[in-house]
């Protein structure tokens, strides 16, 4: 199967078009003063809460200025291997599970698939916490009629499947990388710049990396034609994707350690990941008016 991109909408689109044409959606203010979105789904794994490598001022802020009908939480939303090891639990990550439980307390369905580093939870499918469904996988119907595989994706991972103790020297690895990105970071808010993944960028510059994501991307997609649905949703590697093999749309919802992005499914049926981390920058940056665009000509 020959992979291709999924189509993404234009650039501007992403504040402007959906407060412009639902009725549906209320034109509430977030805490920075810029509008909250409204989507009809929204996906978000691998945030990791339990350990330094979260970034939890992202994801809250992404809390605060986006509303959905339906909120998945595509695992791997809390730690449990890291906890084991080594207890850390901030109030901001406090802060997160207090948003996630007061929209499923509210108007949004919240729909938990655990993954493997929260796999605790997972001899718990099929039950209800505080409006939080607890899932092994599920089907999600797009508002155009396309049915969606939705799995953390853990299941694919020869590793982690296959060589246990592997899969755990190499997340401790990657932890390490997590915790160097965490003081990169904090050097950077210092200086005014925007957040930046090393871990992220190390893992496009590995050659092994990059054949290992493609190679899972398209088991994934097989897995999903086997069940004869339109397209599958995942998380796992920590890579957000839209791609499409032959007649199966693949979406990988990316994470909130390295790149803080989430897929969203509109009002209207687009698919479209949002990389927080630019939306936040861009809306840090002044605005340019029409009197500066003279000046600069």
């Amino acid at each position: 199967m020959k992979p291709d991109r999924v189509g993404t909408p234009e650039r501007g689109e992403l504040y402007s078009q959906p407060f412009k044409s639902l009725s549906k959606i209320e034109k509430r203010i977030g805490p920075s003063g810029a509008p909250r979105l409204s989507f009809r789904t929204i996906w978000i794994s691998d945030v990791h809460l339990g350990t330094r490598g979260c970034n939890c001022r992202l994801l809250i802020d992404f809390l605060d200025h986006c509303d959905s009908d339906t909120l998945y939480l595509v695992g791997d939303i809390i730690d449990g291997w890291r906890m084991k090891k080594r207890f850390f639990w901030p109030e901001r990550h406090n802060a997160i599970v207090r948003r996630v439980m007061k929209k499923a307390k509210g108007r949004t369905r919240v729909v938990y698939i655990p993954g493997n580093h929260d796999e605790m939870f997972r001899q718990f499918s099929g039950m209800n916490f505080g409006g939080v469904e607890i899932r092994r996988s599920a089907i999600h119907e797009t508002v155009d009629g396309r049915r969606l595989l939705v799995i953390h994706g853990d299941e694919f991972d020869a590793v982690v499947m296959g060589q246990r103790w592997l899969a755990f020297l190499g997340d401790a690895a990657y932890n390490f990388l997590l915790k160097l990105n965490v003081a990169i970071n904090a050097v950077r808010r210092r200086f005014g710049l925007p957040y930046w993944s090393l871990s992220a960028h190390a893992k496009h510059k590995v050659k092994d990396a990059v054949a290992f994501i493609s190679r899972f991307e398209e088991t994934v997609a097989h897995a999903a034609e086997k069940r004869r649905v339109d397209g599958v949703v995942c998380g796992h590697i920590h890579t957000a994707e839209e791609r499409r093999f032959g007649d199966i749309a693949y979406y990988n919802d990316g994470d909130w350690v390295e790149s803080c992005t989430a897929l969203v499914e509109h009002h209207d049926g687009r698919m479209e990941i949002l990389r927080w981390a630019e939306e936040v920058a861009r809306r840090a940056a002044p605005a340019i008016t029409e009197p500066d665009l003279e000046e600069a000509a």
